[in-house]
């Protein structure tokens, strides 16, 4: 035995709060679903341009950047990119690469931790 249930809180009407707040919520989910979408679609791009930054393919014909652009003491284990040089040969001091590969190269790290949380909360 139990007390007795309150007018409008039987099964038929906790189905019918159910399926109406379904309804209200069920915009908002699709548009953050979108959204989540169009996020992940901009760090796969974001993450393809740091590749071709970083980890560039030279040209045939050789690299433009000579050695000493990839690393101090040749430490450097990724090749800069032809782009990457071409800016670096426009400067009025040469610089060394290195760190900011490094740099491209983490942040390309963290592009993808991104992604995969939001893939994750997607996939929910």
């Amino acid at each position: 035995g139990g007390a007795k249930m309150a007018a409008g809180s039987g099964p038929g009407a906790r189905e019918l709060f159910a399926e109406g707040l379904l309804q209200f919520l069920r915009p908002a989910v699709r548009q953050l679903d979108r959204h989540v979408h169009s996020v992940r679609e901009s760090q796969v791009e974001l993450r393809e341009h740091i590749d071709s930054l970083a980890t560039g393919e030279p040209k045939p014909g050789g690299h433009p950047c000579p050695p000493s652009a990839w690393g101090a003491q040749g430490g450097l284990t990724q090749t800069p990119s032809p782009e990457l040089c071409r800016i670096n040969e426009d400067q009025k001091v040469a610089l060394d690469l290195d760190p900011y590969v490094k740099k491209l190269l983490n942040a390309r790290r963290r592009v993808v931790l991104v992604n995969n949380i939001l893939q994750n909360a997607q996939v929910r």
